[in-house]
């Protein structure tokens, strides 16, 4: 059985993914969470405090679906790369798909630079990054962080774009840009998303 924290946390993610961090109140929460709200206090003094450890708990599991998108039988930077967008493209698919709620929650406080949700946006953004460079350069590619930091822009701005304009063809563009920059770099991506 979950602790009251870990409930707390659950809910409060779930609200500001479906709604957004200002249209969810600590009522709201409280009441997901099936606790009072002199309690969800006792463990959180402020509703900036509940988001930014809401953003450090889902890190590792959102690090492990991103990670989960690599294909074991993947032996090469391109193989590697289509899996990516492959896995993107189905997850963009699910049903209420909103994308990555690191960024939406990151965008509606786009106006605070020291906001603790935008500092654990920053490391888990960051952490995404420092793997796929570690899988590139595994896998043999050449400049692998200048490639990770390529391939974190097409994954991101797909992402924006196919939740902004509800077309995944997005994915397909950025998957194909990701073969000019394999191809740049040496290397076709095989099978890319479509």
């Amino acid at each position: 059985m979950p602790s009251t924290r870990e409930r707390i946390l659950t809910a409060a993610y779930d609200l500001f993914y479906k709604e957004g961090f200002a249209r969810v109140s600590m009522d709201a929460i409280a009441n997901a969470a099936s606790v009072t709200k002199r309690t969800l206090y006792y463990h959180f003094d402020s509703k900036d405090a509940l988001a930014a450890a809401v953003l450090a708990h889902q890190h590792g599991y959102a690090l492990a679906h991103v990670q989960s998108w690599r294909d074991a039988a993947a032996r090469t930077p391109a193989a590697f790369l289509a899996s990516l967008f492959r896995q993107l493209d189905a997850w963009a698919a699910a049903p209420r798909w909103l994308g990555s709620g690191f960024t939406r929650l990151t965008m509606e406080l786009a106006d605070l630079p020291g906001h603790p949700v935008r500092e654990a946006a920053h490391r888990h953004k960051l952490a995404v990054e420092t793997w796929l460079a570690e899988e590139l350069q595994r896998l043999g590619a050449g400049s692998p962080e200048e490639l990770a930091r390529e391939v974190a822009l097409l994954l991101e701005g797909a992402m924006t774009l196919t939740l902004i304009h509800g077309d995944s063809g997005y994915i397909a563009t950025a998957a194909r840009a990701a073969d000019r920059l394999a191809a740049a770099n040496g290397m076709m991506i095989e099978d890319s998303a479509s």
